[in-house]
């Protein structure tokens, strides 16, 4: 039976902003019923202990994400949450001190990747208030920004970039510049349980983009799969389209979907540096674990 380090819940397929890097989905907007999300669990029970509340969607304007993190520990799963960080004010107090939170991924690059955002300072505390909180309370805590171009970035990239990491900078008291320590892919400790994580923009993977030659490994299916809102099960957390539809949980049970043939057609093509699937010719994420 395959076992997986993590599971990806998409909770909600709607969000709050309009990303540039992020294409917005074509699938029906949802929020995924707290009764269904508790099904999920046990059916996925069996091949993890780790759920991330992401896929497409902000998880933080589900309504009841407080009630899904106790559902969550009920059952005996550690959450991480990945998040653009507009609402923790308000859903910061609801799922401080849950014991299944184990994790909170702010993608800061958010910010300047959403047209009408304002108020760089006022986002950023916020979130570094939240982040300090959780952090004493055992949450680890990811401050991402992921907006490197491979052509070292435009200059004002450059300048928004350092104007969040000079709010960091000041706030945890650092006496060195963040940029001179991070390489990208990887992350530097600003304090306990709390790190900055700089890494290059990547394109979601879509059917119109260019095909490779199909060469190449993924860890699909290997050490993740994903639930999208509906129940679509998918191979892994970029396919935010449900293209790679391996079957549904309200029809089939989750065992049977990832042990199903086109999952193990995947999964056996990538045991062979084959990408089977179209979709995953046209990842780019694919070409970052090499050949």
């Amino acid at each position: 039976m395959k076992t997986f380090k993590k599971v990806y819940i998409e909770i909600t397929s709607v969000c709050n902003l309009a990303c540039s890097f992020c294409p917005p989905t074509a699938r029906t907007k949802n929020f995924m019923k707290p009764d269904t999300f508790s099904k999920i669990l046990d059916e996925i029970k069996p091949h993890t202990n780790h759920i991330y509340l992401h896929v497409k969607g902000e998880p933080l304007l589900h309504p009841r994400v407080a009630e899904l993190l106790d559902i969550a520990d009920t059952k005996g799963f550690k959450v991480n949450i990945t998040t653009n960080g507009t609402l923790i004010h308000k859903a910061g107090p609801k799922i401080l001190g849950k014991p299944a939170l184990r994790q909170m991924n702010f993608s800061l690059h958010s910010f300047d990747g959403h047209e009408g955002s304002e108020n760089r300072e006022g986002y950023v505390s916020e979130i570094i208030a939240f982040a300090k909180q959780a952090a004493e309370q055992g949450v680890l805590i990811s401050f991402r920004l992921w907006n490197l171009t491979e052509d070292n970035m435009t200059n004002l990239a450059r300048e928004r970039n350092r104007e969040t990491l000079a709010l960091l900078e000041e706030a945890f008291g650092l006496d060195f510049k963040i940029e001179e320590k991070v390489m990208p892919g990887s992350g530097v400790k600003v304090a306990p349980r709390i790190y900055l994580n700089q890494d290059h923009e990547f394109r979601w993977p879509a059917l119109h983009e260019p095909e490779d030659d199909g060469k190449g490994f993924c860890h699909a299916l290997r050490s993740q799969a994903a639930v999208l809102v509906d129940g679509t099960v998918v191979p892994c957390c970029l396919d935010g389209e449900g293209v790679i539809n391996l079957g549904n949980l309200h029809e089939t049970p989750f065992s049977e979907i990832v042990e199903g043939e086109r999952a193990n057609n995947l999964f056996y093509g990538f045991s062979r540096r084959e990408a089977v699937e179209e979709l995953c010719r046209k990842c780019g994420y694919r070409q970052r674990f090499g050949t």
